[in-house]
């Protein structure tokens, strides 16, 4: 698997600041992934995995709630508390309110998309890379897309001219 194309939409002014930019990756030519995010987290840059927010079922109408709302957006019932989900990791990290959509099985695989699409960020940024090793392909980093230019003032309407009469030897045809 190769990761022919990284786009970067740059996130400023938001009020997330962590939140850096969104990212496209294209995989093989053939595949994509959107919604790639680059975070600023305590130790630096890191590439968060598209994602989606868990939801629970309202106990008496069937409306699908975030994970932690204490009561229903659709009835207003009172919401009973979800089992605790089991712990991700050893030393007792929150429990997530979202899943990964798409998601590197393995480490391999998650650092190389976290270096490619840190890299792109960096071009992007004119700031560099993750890591100081060769520039991107040239094709693996597309400049980025002009804004479409704004419309040109439309030109007056002119009337239709009148359909023409062929022109040619005419007969006075007699009724």
């Amino acid at each position: 698997m190769e990761i022919t194309e990284v786009r970067i939409f740059p996130k400023e002014g938001q009020r997330d600041k962590k939140l850096k930019a969104y990212a496209t990756i294209t995989l093989d030519s053939a595949f994509v992934v959107r919604n790639v995010k680059v975070i600023e987290g305590n130790k630096g840059l890191f590439v968060a995995m598209p994602s989606r927010k868990l939801k629970v079922p309202c106990p008496k109408c069937g409306h699908r709630n975030d994970i932690r709302s204490k009561y229903c957006n659709q009835c207003a019932v009172s919401i009973p508390p979800p089992e605790p989900l089991p712990p991700r990791g050893s030393d007792g990290e929150r429990q997530s309110e979202h899943r990964d959509i798409a998601h590197p099985i393995t480490l391999e695989c998650r650092e190389y998309i976290q270096k490619k699409v840190l890299d792109a960020y960096g071009a992007e940024k004119g700031t560099g890379g993750s890591a100081p090793s060769s520039s991107p392909k040239p094709s693996s980093v597309p400049p980025r897309r002009r804004e479409p230019e704004p419309p040109k003032a439309p030109e007056p309407l002119q009337p239709p001219e009148p359909p023409s009469m062929p022109q040619g030897p005419t007969q006075d045809i007699e009724l």
